[in-house]
């Protein structure tokens, strides 16, 4: 029988603080700071091997935007398609953070549509849209794409803490029900204890942020023998741990689309493999060219 007094009863207000009349959530503010430590991780990057301040500051708005767009943009098309690209209404709700209907307020009943925020966004989106905004970033500057996303990927980890531990506070992205002492009672869900997936890959990543530093460091001392900056080890390095770590834990989350019930493996877990590749390759690469 289980024991409900043994578990986290997890019910947060999704509030965070008031600025007058705007309302921080918790949710935005958890990307906020996440992407604040990943600009100041990779500020002291560049410093450290000496690249230019000029070629520094637009790298946080291509990534920004980056990421932005495309974890919407993925959410949108790989998970809810049939909301979202079937009607007008459902383009724009993808690309604005509104929704069309009432609920209330003055802004609904004059215009038909309220402020949401992205309510939807999926981290495979994100780490393509980052990819093809650190390409064009690239094109700019002419600076060695490697050494972009090497210096990039070091921080990564930070921001991905982050972003579940956003989840974790709207109580989204629900594992499975388990009896496991650790187990989390989201209330606004359901009153079973559940894997609290959000907070095991906010750990896993806050690890990956750790490993990597430790390596970076060690591979800047004198004589060192460790991967370098800019053959896109750490790169690869960065997209195995994640996505390995992100097709596991799918095991314990609840699917997130009824669609994915149909299928061997969900829809994290198939976007996650190329991913994985990606990174495996890059690293073997990495070290051919570091023996070469």
């Amino acid at each position: 029988m289980i024991n409900l007094l043994s578990y986290i009863v997890w019910q947060p207000d999704l509030e965070a603080f008031h600025l007058g009349p705007i309302t921080v959530r918790w949710y935005g503010l958890m990307w906020i700071i996440g992407l604040a430590l990943a600009y100041l991780v990779v500020k002291h990057l560049y410093k450290d091997q000496k690249i230019k301040d000029e070629f520094f500051d637009p790298l946080f708005i291509y990534c920004f935007f980056g990421i932005l767009i495309g974890a919407r943009l993925g959410h949108c098309l790989f998970y809810q398609p049939q909301d979202f690209l079937t009607s007008w209404q459902g383009i724009v709700e993808m690309i604005l953070p509104i929704h069309f209907g009432h609920n209330g307020s003055w802004l609904s009943e004059t215009f038909g549509f309220y402020i949401t925020g992205y309510a939807g966004l999926a981290s495979h989106g994100g780490t393509l849209g980052l990819m093809i905004a650190l390409w064009l970033y690239v094109r700019k500057t002419k600076l060695s794409i490697w050494t972009v996303l090497d210096n990039i990927a070091i921080a990564t980890g930070t921001t991905a803490c982050f972003i579940r531990l956003g989840n974790l506070m709207n109580s989204e992205i629900i594992g499975k029900i388990t009896d496991v002492p650790w187990a989390f009672i989201f209330e606004r869900v359901d009153a079973a204890p559940r894997h609290p997936g959000q907070l095991y890959e906010a750990i896993a990543y806050a690890i990956l942020f750790v490993i990597m530093w430790i390596i970076y460091k060690n591979s800047q001392k004198p004589q060192a023998k460790g991967p370098q900056v800019g053959t896109g080890w750490y790169f690869g390095f960065c997209l195995t741990y994640i996505f390995t770590f992100r097709f596991f834990i799918e095991y314990t989350k609840e699917i997130q689309e009824a669609f994915e019930a149909s299928l061997p493996i969900d829809m994290g877990q198939i976007l996650s493999i190329p991913f994985i590749i990606l990174g495996v390759y890059c690293m073997v690469k990495a070290k051919k060219k570091a023996g070469a």
